[in-house]
């Protein structure tokens, strides 16, 4: 390889270092409005009426709007359409941060007090936070159950293996929020062009979801509708079908007043309307023979949807899919189900629904262990997948399985042996300070899988330049992970151009077609596969135009990074580019990638869930005082099979990133209400978060077990490096304070509290 695998610098590195990248914020148009949204400001409600005539006599108010103005739908949603845009009067309110209006004004601070003076007469109805009241249905958010949604496995006898186990650990489980904390809120700028369309600049995940929802919300063809993704400042899948709806409210406002209209989200906006991961409780029971091999795997999981739908149905696939581990189990019986409660709605978060599931079932490995007399590392090492092997729908693996690699990585890597001796020898010295150490192992399956493959498909358009310079748009989009870079490299691979002579666009939606949505860890696969499959029809043509014009057989021209060869010859890239616009030789192509399809039984859960899976393990040190309960994560030793590296500093960049967040999520990170539906952690100053200061030391040891349908046999990295980490430090926490912990968060409180249950 001359690129792939590589130390790159990236392309969009300078821009951002430099402060040159434009987000959302810094875009201006003349005339331009600003946008503010009137929410509810409470959970649960008949909304009776809307005042906004006080507000409408203030100067520089230029349109407030209600559900009576949108000219389309006024029902939004990706799975069901059960969140209404603005709430009628007559509707009902199913959050605090449900929108009942909308205003544009020419500043700021007119903005605010109008919206201050818009009132609303509401009916109060019985508030359901916890989600265990919503299963008892003696309130219901929507007009159907609070239990909405369900997906099941059912495989083999699970009560008969159960029964007949060595041991079954039974165990509950609960997880709360985790608020993305993306550095960037959520902000859109709509634009009314002359001929009636709308230009949406946003910054965003999908804007082909964008699109869809703003063409039913204006009741345009989506011809008329144009979105341009541009820099985004952090997603991690809270700019997945949210933007949808922000943007849907700044084109309304645009398209009402033709004029260009921006919508920002403040910080305590964001974290009151935006989604969030889904909190969770579990109950499990898992039967495991003498030798420590999973017999059977039975679990009840809900998931808290809060007040509406957005993407829970999907997440819970994929929680469905994870729910027992990296591991070969053939008897499972495992029901997931979505539950609507007055809070904020619940959506796409990294990991997407397999974090929860992945903490209790590593939880239970880890006490399945201790009962049974093992070590923890060997009972993960025993029931790991391997080539040949079925996961727990009975997808048969037969190649790309790096699992128990990377269980080796991590045990080599951290000295496993000499690290348990090392911290028995640190607790016996120190009274008040203790350590313990962490194992996990995850997998995690990449691309949209069998229920998401209409979806599964993705585009790009490349162009040689008579200069040799090169552009590439793809459907995807750069939300800060690196994909632009790994787009420019597999060109580069591939044509032969310098990587500094590639430049990657940003998405538009009148351009490139629907690519699907920049998530489940699917870019570099499905995306880099379309940069892949364009470029070689291009260089395909190149090189037959050179054997021609030189009179030597195509086996004669070889690439190379800047030029090609043709025999002894060697010819600049620019040049070739250059001979062949003269001769008229097409220099652009489209290359489009489609899953391989799936077959998977919906009704039982059986079958291939997912085109492929990334692997990882993970062991943590940690330590804990007992006095204070304070916890540090101090080092982590992580190993992920990714297929085959692209863009190596991406990768680590993404396995640091992931780690910290995931560290964030099993230790810090606890959303509050009070118990009238008002969210009381609203910024970081009391939603807290790692800093740098919470960053442990990080090794890195990669497995590259190549996936056969995969841009040089590429899979992904984005989601799983957070995976990996939450049950790793959950584990260590619990190995150095001798208590199990079965709830995430779990914070300092917390530990005293296990500490005084358990006597000191």
């Amino acid at each position: 390889m001359k690129i792939v695998g590589k130390k790159i610098r990236r392309v969009d590195g300078s821009e951002k270092a430099y402060g040159n990248s434009r987000y959302s914020a810094d875009y201006r148009f003349d005339r331009m409005l600003v946008c503010g949204v009137k929410r509810a400001g409470v959970a649960h409600a008949i909304l009776k009426k809307i005042d906004t005539a006080s507000a409408e006599r203030i100067d520089g108010i230029v349109k407030i709007a209600t559900y009576v103005d949108v000219p389309g739908e006024n029902n939004l949603g990706l799975v069901i359409d059960d969140m209404p845009l603005l709430v009628p009067e007559g509707g009902k309110i199913r959050y605090e941060g449900d929108a009942v209006a909308l205003v544009v004004a020419e500043d700021e601070d007119v903005l605010e007090e109008a919206l201050e003076k818009i009132e609303i007469d509401y009916e109060p109805l019985e508030v359901v936070l916890d989600m265990r009241k919503a299963i008892e249905d003696r309130v219901k958010i929507h007009d159907t159950s609070n239990v909405r949604f369900h997906r099941k496995i059912r495989r083999g006898n699970v009560e008969k293996v159960l029964k007949e186990s060595y041991i079954v650990v039974s165990m509950d489980f609960e997880t709360g929020y985790q608020e993305h904390a993306y550095l960037e809120t959520q902000g859109i700028l709509s634009v009314v062009e002359d001929d009636g369309s709308i230009t949406i600049y946003g910054s965003m995940q999908c804007p082909f979801y964008v699109r869809e929802h703003v063409s039913r919300i204006l009741g345009l063809p989506q011809n008329m509708v144009n979105v341009v993704q541009v820099e985004t400042g952090g997603a991690f899948g809270g700019k997945e079908d949210v933007p949808s709806y922000v943007a849907a409210k700044s084109a309304l406002m645009a398209y009402l007043t033709k004029r260009p209209v921006k919508l920002i989200y403040r910080r305590e906006e964001d974290f009151i309307e935006t989604s969030k991961r889904h909190p969770s409780f579990s109950h499990y029971d898992v039967g495991f023979s003498k030798d420590g091999k999973i017999t059977a795997v039975k679990a009840q999981i809900y998931l808290d949807m809060g007040a509406y739908a957005t993407l829970s149905p999907i997440v819970m696939y994929r929680t469905l899919i994870h729910s027992c581990g990296a591991y070969k189990v053939d008897n499972v019986h495992v029901d997931v189900y979505g539950v609507y409660t007055n809070k904020v709605p619940s959506g796409a978060f990294r990991g997407f629904g397999s974090p929860q599931v992945l903490f209790a079932i590593e939880t239970i490995m880890d006490e399945a262990a201790k009962r049974l007399g093992i070590d923890r590392w060997d009972i993960r090492y025993i029931n790991a997948l391997d080539v040949g092997d079925e996961t727990s729908t009975g997808q048969r693996l037969d190649h790309s399985v790096g699992a128990k690699k990377t269980l080796l990585n991590v045990k080599e890597m951290s000295n496993y042996e000499k690290l348990k001796k090392e911290v028995e020898e640190f607790n016996a010295r120190n009274k008040y300070k203790k350590r313990g150490i962490g194992v996990s192992h995850i997998f995690y399956g990449v691309s949209l899988g069998a229920g998401g493959q209409h979806l599964d498909a993705s585009g790009a358009e490349v162009h040689v330049h008579p200069d040799g310079s090169v552009t590439i748009m793809i459907g995807g989009t750069e939300m800060g992970q690196g994909a632009r870079t790994t787009m420019a490299m597999i060109a580069s691979e591939i044509l032969g151009q310098r990587i500094e002579k590639i430049r990657v666009l940003k998405p538009q939606t009148s351009i490139v077609q629907d690519s699907g949505p920049t998530v489940a860890s699917r870019t570099t696969l499905f995306s880099g596969n379309a940069v892949k499959i364009a470029c070689e029809k291009i260089r395909d043509r190149m090189v037959k135009y050179l054997a021609g014009r030189f009179g030597v057989p195509e086996s004669d021209v070889s690439i190379e990074y800047g030029y090609y060869r043709v025999g002894n010859e060697k010819i600049e890239f620019d040049e070739i580019a250059k001979m062949c616009d003269s001769s008229n030789v097409k220099l652009f192509e489209v290359g489009w990638f489609v899953s391989p399809k799936l077959n998977f039984d919906m009704e039982n859960g059986v079958g291939e869930a997912y085109i492929t899976y990334t692997y990882a393990s993970q062991i943590t040190l940690a330590e804990v005082d007992l006095l204070t309960g304070k916890e540090k994560v101090l080092e982590v030793w992580v190993s992920h099979d990714v297929g085959k590296i692209i863009n190596l500093d991406g990768v680590v960049g993404q396995i640091h990133g992931g780690t910290v967040q995931g560290i964030g999520y099993a230790l810090y990170e606890k959303l509050v209400y009070d118990e009238d539906g008002k969210m009381l952690t609203t910024n970081f100053n009391n939603y807290t978060i790692p800093t740098i200061k919470d960053v442990p030391r990080i090794h890195i040891k990669m497995v590259e077990e190549e996936y056969k349908e995969g841009p040089f046999g590429a899979k992904g990295i984005g989601e799983p490096s957070l995976m990996v980490s939450p049950p790793s430090v959950a584990s260590a926490i619990s190995d150095a304070v001798k208590v199990r912990f079965t709830r995430l968060p779990i914070t300092p409180e917390e530990v005293i509290l296990k500490l005084t249950e358990r006597g000191g």
